[in-house]
């Protein structure tokens, strides 16, 4: 499977799990999940992590960081 895609990283269960997110198809998504939990895993373990899913990254790519929640708020928000 050829082309770029985007690879998300988020914690379960004290976990930290990496996945590929392959669109357009109802194939499972490749996913990785580390040995342990606590910081986040850093670079060289994502890298490690890719490569075992069959993939690698791309030149000068580079990881954001977003902050969610698995469990919604139950507070509304407020906004503009």
């Amino acid at each position: 499977m050829a082309g770029e895609f985007t690879a998300q990283m988020p914690t379960r269960r004290g976990r930290w799990h990496l996945y590929v997110v392959l669109m357009n198809t109802t194939a499972r998504w490749p996913e990785y999940t580390f040995d342990r939990g606590g910081p986040v895993p850093t670079l060289t373990d994502r890298v490690h992590a890719l490569s075992v899913l069959g993939f690698e990254p791309v030149p000068d790519a580079e990881w954001h960081w977003t902050e969610d929640s698995e469990t919604p708020s139950t507070r509304p928000r407020r906004c503009c």
